[in-house]
């Protein structure tokens, strides 16, 4: 992109970006009707799916098992960080405050357990519905027998990841006994490396930024027509297996006999990198949901890469460096200069906004859950806090005592504790200072 003359004549807020300033994007084509690649039908069709391997991730995952295999997070209600909040912000928070703790994700403890597990899953069905013998009124837990291993040690899973998706999926296709390839941008931290080798999986570490990353694993899997490539920037797979969620949810509003209406509305936070897992996620929210949940995305001033590829209606024709950014945050799972194919096409009118923070308000509040609600995160699954007060400072219908406020913990609780020290400890000084 040679222009930003052009761009910041016609978008102001991209001059703002450039400076490196928090904004606050509203999307000015939110709820206008749009014509839209998935459907309901295949959120249920995941849904069904996700039903039929519990008995293999019963069996392969203890941890699962008193879900039965299903892979979900609690919603947990944060009165206590509200409270805090609440002193520490010029604008209360006046209605209720949760989280969606998919940083307590089984396997890999992370949003991406949602798309990377449940494309995994799609792929192992796939071999051994077509090589091997299985029916789909079989118990899924057979999968695990030699026979099956056997089968699926002649394909590959391959995708590329700044962690979390490559934990998910690495760990997930490991389990079948595919041979599986994760290739990794310099932004990844040391531990998931290690976890993922801990696990069998080859990983291949590339000295470059996430957006170069994944076109060069791309390639390498495209030599290869054993190998499944999981496509972080546009794969299908992985939106459906996000948008479950919107079930998963609305199912735990129910249970705790909260409304949604236009009375009653919900607002969810979600950090956003390449875009895949909260589009999804928010996709799934609207379609089973409906008009009242209003998603907002949270990015990093550095990294704000689906807020520019959508206020500029480019999506991902461009990337934060064609504007002078230098991609870098402490949030590392979001890192990613350039948005996926798909999150700016379907999120056109589907979010409500997003905004951007600098990176030491993510250390606070990572500290703040810690101290408050004694709930580990990573410091990008902490990145929701930072929207609330500019949310309800603008849009003056979502401080209602009615409203609810859903941060999305995206990673965190597989964190080394040695590296949740060094966080808490950057937080605790950031908010003596």
């Amino acid at each position: 992109m040679d222009n930003t003359q052009t761009l910041t004549d016609q978008y102001p807020q991209v001059k703002e970006m450039m400076a490196k300033k928090p904004i606050f994007w509203k999307n000015p084509d939110y709820g206008k009707s749009a014509d839209l690649p998935f459907s309901k039908e295949e959120i249920f069709d995941a849904v069904a799916r996700w039903d039929r391997f519990a008995p293999f991730i019963e069996a392969a995952f203890p941890e699962t098992a008193n879900m039965h295999g299903i892979i979900e997070s609690p919603l947990i209600r944060l009165d206590k960080m509200k409270q805090l909040f609440n002193q520490d912000h010029q604008t209360a928070i006046a209605g209720s405050l949760f989280l969606k703790a998919d940083s307590q994700l089984p396997i890999s403890g992370s949003i991406k357990s949602r798309g990377g597990i449940y494309e995994v899953l799609k792929f192992a069905e796939h071999v051994a519905l077509t090589k091997g013998n299985l029916k789909p009124t079989d118990n899924y837990a057979i999968l695990r027998s030699p026979k099956y291993k056997q089968l699926f040690a002649q394909y590959g899973v391959m995708v590329a990841s700044t962690g979390n998706l490559a934990l998910s999926v690495g760990i997930a296709a490991s389990t079948f006994g595919f041979k599986t390839t994760v290739y990794m941008s310099r932004d990844a931290k040391e531990w998931k490396k290690a976890k993922l080798r801990a696990n069998g999986v080859n990983v291949v570490e590339l000295d470059t930024d996430f957006s170069s990353v994944i076109p060069k694993a791309r390639e390498a899997a495209a030599k290869d027509d054993q190998i499944h490539f999981i496509d972080d920037e546009g794969s299908r797979d992985l939106f459906i297996g996000y948008a479950v969620a919107g079930v998963r949810l609305k199912k735990q509003l129910d249970d705790l006999n909260i409304k949604v209406d236009q009375n009653h509305p919900v607002v969810v936070y979600l950090p956003a990198g390449v875009g895949g897992s909260p589009s999804g996620v928010t996709f799934g929210l609207k379609t089973i949901i409906g008009e009242n949940i209003h998603a907002i995305f949270c990015e990093p001033t550095h990294v704000p890469s689906v807020t520019l590829g959508m206020m500029t209606k480019l999506n991902n024709e461009i990337s934060v460096f064609d504007i002078g950014l230098d991609g870098k945050t402490a949030a590392d799972g979001l890192a990613v200069g350039r948005p996926s194919r798909i999150a700016g096409k379907v999120m056109r009118t589907l979010l409500f906004g997003s905004t951007t923070f600098q990176d030491p308000t993510i250390y606070k509040y990572e500290a703040q859950l810690m101290d408050t609600e004694h709930i580990t995160v990573e410091p990008s699954a902490a990145a929701g806090f930072t929207a609330i007060e500019r949310a309800i400072t603008e849009v003056p219908d979502f401080n209602s005592e009615n409203a609810t406020h859903i941060v999305w913990a995206t990673g965190g609780s597989m964190m080394p504790e040695s590296e949740r020290r060094v966080d808490h400890a950057k937080g605790e000084a950031l908010l003596k200072s």
